[in-house]
């Protein structure tokens, strides 16, 4: 949040020297940033309680549902630039204060890395959907910021249209963003399968237990970092009730073990007389 409120004062009185279309891109850009980053950082202590009587898969959409508010939020703002840098395509105006637009643009360079950084250490102990969709935006950031710095050097040596024309190129940019943390967002919420090769490792894993004959019915879900798994295995009718207990704990531990995020696994156990009279 400090390094993100530097940077948006610092493009603040760069943009209000230079009067350029895309620090101002770059400006609003930040803004989105400082929005969504205090929106994860209210959220995600929500999302990690642990479930409760009311919430008994526990509280990770939460998040799914602040990914689909920072997508509007960004998607209004990305419009709202693009139609400044028409205009200023259209009536374009030779900038003042070039070199400081430029070292306002290295010192933002410089505040995302420490941004980016520290954001994937958090990533690596929390498995965030926000804080994710924050670092890929921030990882971004450090193009934007790039481009921005070639603008206002386009503009200081005379290529007036370098300006507006990045300015409608971060709009874009920010345009895709949203959508692309919408889609997550909505996946979530919509209960989407886990990836195939995530499914196919689940399947392989619990298959190679000595004592499973069979594996059917895998239904996976994420939710915020907890991954949701259910599936049937097909046993040997004369185990006995403790055994078929322990095979299905000793299928979980191993499934566990193949991911770095908390999982959540139901099993169900089937005879095989009993699926082989089903198909019949």
């Amino acid at each position: 949040m400090i390094m993100v409120s530097l940077m948006i004062t610092a493009k603040t009185w760069a943009w209000l020297a230079s009067g350029s279309a895309s620090m101002l891109g770059s400006l609003t850009d930040s803004l989105m940033d400082i929005t969504a980053t205090a929106m994860s950082f209210l959220v995600l202590g929500y999302a990690l309680r642990p479930a409760d009587d009311d919430h008994r898969f526990g509280h990770g959409k939460a998040e799914a549902i602040a990914g689909l508010g920072q997508a509007a939020f960004i998607a209004g703002s990305g419009c709202l630039l693009a139609f400044h840098g028409i205009e200023r395509l259209f009536n374009p105006i030779q900038l003042s204060h070039s070199l400081l637009g430029v070292w306002v643009s290295i010192f933002a360079i410089a505040c995302t890395l420490v941004i980016v950084f520290v954001q994937n250490k958090v990533i690596k102990y929390t498995d965030s959907i926000a804080i994710k969709a924050d670092s890929v935006h921030y990882k971004g950031d450090l193009i934007l910021n790039a481009a921005v710095l070639l603008a206002i050097l386009l503009a200081y040596y005379g290529v007036l249209y370098a300006d507006p024309v990045f300015a409608i190129g971060v709009a874009g940019y920010l345009l895709y963003n949203s959508w692309e943390i919408a889609r997550d967002s909505a996946d979530h919420l919509m209960d989407k399968e886990l990836p195939d090769d995530e499914k196919q490792s689940i399947f392989e894993i619990a298959k190679a237990h000595a004592d499973v004959h069979g594996v059917h019915g895998i239904r996976t879900r994420q939710g915020g970092k907890i991954k949701f798994i259910q599936m049937h295995l097909e046993l040997d009718d004369n185990l006995s009730l403790i055994r078929a207990h322990n095979v299905a704990d000793e299928v979980e531990v191993l499934i566990t073990k193949e991911f770095e995020s908390e999982v959540d696994i139901l099993i169900h156990l089937d005879p095989l007389s009993v699926l082989n009279l089903n198909s019949d």
